[in-house]
């Protein structure tokens, strides 16, 4: 464990930080976009933490996808948004929510809420009634904007079924 003295509030009045780089927009991805987001998800990938998907699906898929965009192009974020209609007779659809990632640099900036935030209220302008993700990792994020863990039963059929049970993924979901 690393500890360390705080320093005193006048010196930090003469220190200047050097602010980190705003995302310029949180945007729809375009087909155009399909290697950036390959590129941007390898890490993940390669860890464990994402599915692989090849480009073309990334392709055949932008519409589902919000990317954050840096002033100059470089996609740092992304987080896809499936929706999924009700199954029973007069049921509300469902919104699944994959392949978030956020570049290692832009983590902990706050990036990652922005993009789940622009994901949310997406969700509700389609009038979906929940949302549902799985994450093997904390979860973190998602259970401090309302999300909770819950039985894969209650996610959409045709996404539940798509789950690896080896990769130990929790599932989470949020009414909205």
């Amino acid at each position: 464990m690393i500890t360390a003295t705080p320093h005193p509030a006048a010196a930090l009045t003469h220190t200047r930080l050097a602010p980190l780089p705003d995302v310029a927009r949180v945007r729809r991805a375009r087909p155009a976009d399909a290697a950036a987001l390959v590129a941007l998800s390898a890490p993940f990938v390669r860890s464990g933490e994402l599915r692989r998907r090849p480009g073309r699906v990334y392709a055949a898929r932008a519409a589902d996808f919000l990317v954050a965009e840096e002033p100059d192009g470089a996609l740092r974020g992304c987080l896809a948004l499936g929706v999924h209609p009700g199954e029973d007779h007069g049921a509300t659809a469902a919104g699944v929510l994959y392949n978030f990632c956020v570049a290692r640099q832009r983590q902990g900036t706050g990036l990652g809420a922005r993009l789940l935030g622009a994901a949310l209220a997406e969700a509700r302008a389609q009038s979906l009634g929940a949302l549902f993700t799985a994450t093997t990792g904390s979860g973190r994020l998602f259970l401090r904007h309302g999300f909770a863990p819950v039985r894969p039963g209650l996610a959409p059929r045709a996404w539940a079924r798509t789950l690896d049970p080896r990769r130990g993924a929790r599932v989470l979901a949020r009414a909205l």
